[in-house]
């Protein structure tokens, strides 16, 4: 069933306020997937975050041509079978998501992304972003990158008592 003109122009307008808000958009070619797994993969995006949408070509190109930072895109690159990721949240999420999605055996490519500045960005650091840790992960690694010196100050302020403490033990065990 063919879209009308004015389904059409309101998916660009959405897709043209998604682009307003989010901080990158990544483009993957997707072959042969079914589905059932678009679904699973649209779920666990929505955890991160992320929404992953399929997106008519052209119309994508007008919501594109409809915001001032991006006008001026490239946008050749925007052929065949794509699906968008979008995150108004979080740089990396989008390319995580689709890598796991593609490491689950889904034929997925890389073509690029698209930063919030209008900047394209290859798919091969599309690809070294997926591997980067996320947010959390990152925030873990501060706390713990933090709280080293003091754990280690406090387990040699222990050793120094426990060693007190064994000296005791040794002259009470010789005292009786």
């Amino acid at each position: 069933m063919a879209l009308t003109k004015e389904k059409k122009q309101e998916i660009v307008d959405q897709v043209t306020g998604v682009l307003e808000d989010t901080k990158i958009t990544v483009l993957a070619h997707y072959d042969g997937v079914s589905v059932q797994a678009m679904q699973d993969l649209r779920r666990k995006a929505k955890d991160s975050d992320t929404s992953v949408r399929v997106i008519k070509n052209s119309l994508f190109i007008k919501a594109l041509k409809g915001n001032d930072k991006l006008k001026d895109f490239d946008s050749s690159l925007i052929e065949g079978q794509l699906f968008f990721a979008f995150n108004d949240n979080d740089e990396i999420a989008p390319a995580q998501v689709l890598s796991d999605f593609a490491k689950s055996g889904q034929s997925v490519k890389f073509v690029g992304a698209i930063a919030s500045d209008g900047s394209f960005i290859s798919s091969e650091d599309v690809q070294a972003m997926a591997s980067l840790p996320n947010k959390e992960q990152l925030r873990g690694q501060l706390v713990g990158m933090l709280s080293a010196p003091l754990s280690g100050f406090v387990n040699t302020l222990n050793s120094n008592l426990r060693g007190v403490m064994n000296v005791f033990s040794a002259h009470a065990d010789n005292i009786s």
